[in-house]
């Protein structure tokens, strides 16, 4: 397998009105894990999820969801608990706070025997974040076994949402998993004020290597991504501008998980950062967290020669 994600889909009610007042809502399937896996798949990459869904009809629906956008769906197994599920308005500011309805799902009940059941050890990348390792302590514990066993290269999303964890816990993983990591993907100022006290990217980028990362590439959403390596090179990565912006929803999970799809397929550590900036700027024009989804002939030509 090329790259293999672990972590919740969620189902995903949306609509273009406040939460406070909307009585509509569009239903789709989101979820950082589900979102970063559809990316990759997209690459062209052969692209696995890794999770557990609800013995219901939304549980039945988000694998069909997932398999048809090219995702490998034998690990996403039927377990205790419901689908999770959350609701947002439209947010073109990404400013937005999830309302969540996960806890207790089937998905916060994995641990790490649903790691050595699956091909994540063997994988080529393994995509863990910050949000899968807050679900529950089993699955924290899932996320430190799958980073300490990848043979492949690690990426890792700190994706620090407050309503599932606090600063001090989120870090604690962050340290653990840092040192098995090929990349590491903080956003600024997203996950750089909680977890490192400080919303200079460089400042972050000095921070994720000092912690024993390979590399860091740190978003900083229209200022592009600053990526640096732990041979002390420093490169910035400009932004890929976008007709228009719907919603921001998701967004980083197309750039962690096309730049690890291209990774997988022998893309080097620029061209991949390059590529996942382009996905992601084009996932901005469509609504939710797989509203939108970039395809390779579409990152080629915004991205041009840098492919």
């Amino acid at each position: 397998m090329d790259v293999v994600v672990l972590g919740e889909p969620l189902v995903e009610f949306s609509t273009a009105a406040s939460l406070d007042r909307a009585d509509l809502f569009r239903l789709s399937f989101s979820g950082d894990a589900l979102n970063a896996s559809v990316a990759a798949a997209a690459t062209g990459a052969s692209a696995a999820l890794v999770t557990r869904v609800g013995a219901d009809e939304f549980g039945e629906r988000l694998v069909r969801f997932a398999a048809g956008h090219g995702v490998d769906t034998r690990w996403m197994v039927t377990g205790e608990g419901s689908t999770g599920a959350y609701a947002l308005g439209a947010d073109p500011t990404g400013s937005r706070a999830f309302v969540y309805m996960r806890a207790g799902s089937a998905a916060s009940r994995m641990d790490p025997g649903d790691v050595d059941r699956s091909p994540a050890p063997q994988a080529g990348v393994v995509l863990l974040s910050g949000v899968t390792a807050a679900l529950s302590p089993s699955c924290e514990q899932a996320v430190r076994h799958a980073a300490a066993t990848a043979r492949g290269r690690v990426v890792y999303d700190p994706n620090f949402r407050s309503r599932l964890t606090d600063p001090e816990k989120a870090r604690d993983v962050l340290e653990a998993v840092a040192p098995h990591a090929a990349l590491v993907v903080p956003s600024c100022p997203g996950d750089s004020g909680p977890l490192f006290g400080t919303d200079d990217p460089r400042e972050v980028l000095r921070a994720c290597l000092g912690l024993g990362a390979r590399a860091a590439a740190v978003t900083m959403g229209a200022e592009g991504v600053l990526l640096g390596t732990q041979d002390g090179s420093v490169l910035h990565v400009p932004a890929v501008r976008t007709e228009s912006v719907v919603d921001q929803t998701g967004a980083g999970d197309a750039f962690a998980g096309t730049l690890a799809g291209w990774l997988a397929r022998g893309a080097d550590l620029v061209q991949a950062v390059r590529a996942g900036t382009a996905a992601a700027a084009i996932s901005l024009r469509g609504q939710g967290g797989t509203g939108r989804v970039a395809t390779t002939e579409e990152i080629v030509a915004l991205i041009g020669e840098a492919a």
